[in-house]
């Protein structure tokens, strides 16, 4: 009898000891007719003692039955870690990896699991000793002439409380499917007890699933490689998620090999990987997965170099962008980047040295062959390797791409630094502007004073220029699109779209954008997010300067004129009234033209030098002290949020005023123009009724209370201390609000 259950310790049943779960099973095959009895609640699969052993004393029963119960769990442990461990599933399995690694497309196969390999692993470790339990308390019962059965309760006694604790973990992980970061969560939660030999069977188990994590961070960090083809890792492929869906693998592989190298490149450091909180252990702060994240697609760059990458251009080869060549860049196209002299390809080795991997590497092995999980030093450990990744990546983008020369480069052009240009630029176009623009020929028409400006105004050795372009984006908005249409808008109808978006007040050519060239590896700090803020702030400035060089425009015309009156009036004294009338008559219409003039001036030299120049002297503070690549790009994202934030273009209510100011000022310069055919004053004074207001609302809103608080505060007192240097707007802002309307006579006679 004692061999019989040694062999039912071993998972073996027999005429002595039956197995309850195939009978079962048998039962749920072959249900028993309701009125033949028989056919109650079954207990909980395990083993049982045959009914019919009646020469067993009810104790040694009980004790019997326990011991044979750990038989029970030991089979159900070693079922889950054969089926676990069993690998011949394998070559069912299809893995397409296209040449460059990059992605790895996988056909829907059997679902495996390797965290719940490693699981079983450890488990086929536990049984290996209660085999040997087994084994040891048969070799004492064969030399022990009076074999009893305390001899086998005391042998296996401390499986009592190992194996069934076991088992209910394995039958949670298969009822549930629970895997990768889900198992080593619930193995942590499991070590909390207050069994010890319990809690070190749970903690080896655990250290099983760490070694399989370990083993994908060292793919990730070390090497940018995401092995991962049972999506258990908590750094998941972008496409991972949004591919579940997709019925064919061919589909999935045409959608790879359409893609280049570049933007492939590109992609997967956007958008390609995420954190998958689903899969993150609760142990990991969601802090150190981004370091992780980060640390890992830097490594994917320094690694992978882009195809034919070009990086710091030799300063022989850059001045020899001269004559001819200059001008097959300015007017060989749009202005896009042409050809320039290859230099030579960058290596992966350059980028991250061998070195500096093999420390990494390092400080993951020492990690994943430590007996317990240390959160403190694993922290510390990615921390160490985010800061090394983020350094070379810094050492890539900043030194050898030249990031200051750019950051420069969009500064001059978006940011209006190169002022001459821009001044040359309105002037060349400014009669193209007065018409409407042509949806087929706009852009084509302004290129040509483009391409003017920047011969009258570009130097030789300007090299970042030949990577702007200028732009039309669409012509889908609804707007005013010529001097003609705006002078045709009335009072009250700019009044009514007060609310609307600031778009639809805009003249035609106010959607002229600008586009910027940019290379690997700068796609990784100028993203499309970047640029389009850039463009955002060019079409406001670019508006803003065009609307001043109209007024400075109206009066050197109307001085010439003026003077030329003048002349005749001194030749002629006698029939000099009509023209000294005329004079007279004009004189408001000039005190208007100076308070349009000396807004407009106080808002551009408020933003060109209070804004810009102030926030990029902190942006090249912060370019020289940093080392860190993610620093970089925070830095140059609050130096964007500020430029926007400080010159109200995040203000809904604000920049609908000052595009309407500037929709005014336009339309009263043209008006002028005119007054000496129509003599239409009402138009004018409409114009100047409706400029007070809103100028008086721009100074009564910026004033308030809710942006004296805010990060505009310190230089947006100085905007309107320049405003209000002699209080005139104040004083004009509250009898605007009691009499509701302020002619332009009085406001001429207040400065």
């Amino acid at each position: 009898m004692l061999h019989e259950l040694l062999l039912a310790l071993l998972g073996f049943t027999g005429d002595f000891v039956l197995d309850t779960s195939s009978s079962q099973a048998a039962r749920r095959r072959h249900p028993a007719h309701p009125e033949a009895g028989g056919g109650g609640d079954v207990g909980p699969a395990s083993f049982r003692l045959a009914p019919d052993l009646t020469f067993l004393q009810p104790s040694e029963r009980s004790a019997i039955e326990r011991l044979i119960s750990l038989g029970f769990y030991y089979r159900e442990l070693n079922r889950f870690a054969t089926q676990s461990r069993n690998l011949s599933w394998i070559n069912s399995s299809v893995d397409f990896s296209p040449p460059h690694g990059d992605k790895t497309v996988k056909a829907k196969v059997r679902k495996g699991s390797s965290y719940r390999r490693a699981i079983a692993n450890g488990i086929a470790e536990i049984l290996s000793v209660y085999r040997s339990a087994v084994l040891q308390v048969e070799q004492n019962l064969l030399s022990d002439p009076l074999p009893i059965l305390a001899t086998v309760t005391h042998g296996l006694n401390k499986f009592e409380v190992l194996l069934p604790p076991l088992h209910e973990l394995v039958m949670e992980i298969e009822q549930k499917d629970i895997k990768g970061g889900q198992l080593l969560n619930l193995l942590h939660k499991r070590c909390h007890c207050g069994v010890p030999e319990l809690q070190s069977c749970i903690q080896r188990l655990l250290w099983h699933g760490h070694q399989v994590m370990f083993n994908q961070l060292t793919s990730w960090m070390v090497y940018g490689i995401l092995q991962d083809q049972y999506n258990e890792f908590f750094i998941r492929r972008q496409e991972d998620r949004d591919e579940e869906n997709e019925s064919s693998q061919v589909d999935v592989v045409d959608k790879f090999t359409q893609k280049s190298a570049k933007e492939t490149s590109l992609t997967s450091w956007h958008t390609g990987f995420h954190v998958s909180l689903d899969m993150l252990p609760e142990y990991i702060h969601m802090r150190v997965a981004e370091s992780i994240l980060f640390a890992g697609k830097a490594i994917r760059v320094l690694r992978n170099p882009s195809p034919g990458a070009t990086l710091q251009e030799p300063m022989n080869q850059s001045q020899n962008l001269k004559g001819s060549y200059r001008m097959q860049s300015l007017i060989g196209g749009s202005g896009a980047l042409k050809e320039l002299p290859n230099f030579p390809n960058i290596s992966a080795e350059e980028l991250l040295p061998q070195a500096e991997a093999d420390k990494i590497d390092a400080m993951l092995k020492e990690l994943k062959h430590s007996s317990e999980f240390h959160k403190r030093l694993f922290e510390s450990a990615v921390g160490s390797i985010r800061t090394m990744a983020a350094n070379h990546l810094w050492q890539l983008v900043v030194v050898r791409a030249d990031l200051n020369g750019h950051l420069k480069a969009l500064k001059d052009y978006f940011l209006l630094a190169k002022g001459d240009f821009f001044q040359c630029f309105l002037e060349e176009s400014r009669q193209l502007m007065r018409l409407p623009p042509r949806q087929s020929t706009a852009e084509a028409d302004l290129m040509v004073p483009f391409q003017l400006a920047a011969l009258k105004t570009i130097g030789d050795e300007d090299k970042y220029f030949a990577r702007v372009s200028l732009r039309i984006p669409s012509f889908g908005i609804k707007a005013s699109t010529s001097q003609k249409d705006l002078q045709k808008s009335s009072t009250p109808e700019i009044s009514s779209q007060g609310k609307a978006t600031s778009e639809l007040a805009l003249d035609g050519w106010d959607i002229i954008a600008l586009e910027y060239s940019v290379d690997w590896p700068l796609q990784l700090f100028f993203t499309p997010d970047v640029v389009s803020k850039y463009r955002k702030v060019f079409q406001y400035l670019i508006r803003l300067k065009r609307t001043q060089m109209e007024l400075e425009k109206s009066w050197a015309a109307v001085m010439h004129q003026d003077h030329a009156d003048f002349s005749d009036y001194c030749k002629d004294r006698k029939n000099g009234s009509a023209t000294q009338l005329r004079r007279q008559r004009s004189k408001p219409l000039w005190r208007v033209r100076e308070h349009m003039a000396f807004l407009i001036r106080n808002l551009q030299f408020y933003i060109q030098v209070d804004v810009i120049e102030s926030q990029w002297n902190v942006l090249q503070a912060h370019v020289q002290d940093s080392h860190d690549f993610t620093e970089l790009v925070s830095f140059h994202q609050e130096y964007l949020s500020a430029l926007i934030s400080q010159s109200f273009l995040d203000i809904g209510s604000v920049s609908r005023i000052l595009d309407s100011i500037m929709k005014l000022c336009l339309q009263f310069c043209w008006s002028i123009e005119q007054y000496e055919n129509s003599r239409n004053m009402s138009e004018i004074d409409h114009i100047t009724e409706e400029f007070n207001k809103k100028s008086n609302s721009l100074y009564t809103i910026l004033r308030s209370s809710r942006l004296a608080g805010s990060q505009r505060a310190p230089f947006l007192r100085q905007f309107l201390m320049r405003l209000n240097y002699n209080s005139f707007f104040e004083t004009t802002a509250r009898g605007v609000m009691n009499s509701g309307r302020l002619r332009p006579s009085t406001a001429g006679t207040q400065l």
